[in-house]
């Protein structure tokens, strides 16, 4: 892996919450950092209720990670668009994220560590 892009377990558990809902929770989450942004915590796919999560079309392309296909998170009250990323198939250099998800974090989502 080149040293721009570090992914490292983060320590201890995490939680994703969206619409006043915990969409999940998880001790298995990687930590990916890229240059000098802020890390992105990403959680197994395995520990979220993807059944608030709906596709969307949006993709994006990352040079160092591959494409990224985005969902919607759909809550009792709102559909919160574009909300969630996943590299499905990722670059080699970076295929521990494949099966992961990460979330946009805003004021209707946030990502904590408990």
């Amino acid at each position: 892996m080149n040293s721009f892009i570090q992914i490292n377990k983060a320590p201890g558990k995490w939680a994703v919450r969206a619409g006043g809902a915990v969409l999940g929770e998880t001790s298995a989450a990687l930590a990916l950092t890229e240059g000098d942004l802020p890390a992105v915590i990403y959680f197994p796919r395995a520990d979220i209720a993807t059944a608030f999560l709906d596709k969307s079309t949006q993709t994006t392309h990352c040079p160092h990670k591959g494409d990224a296909s985005y969902y919607s998170i759909v809550t009792k009250s709102k559909t919160i668009e574009n909300s969630v990323w996943s590299y499905e198939a990722p670059k080699a250099e970076v295929e521990k994220i494949k099966g992961y998800l990460a979330f946009v974090v805003s004021q209707e989502v946030s990502v904590e560590q408990l």
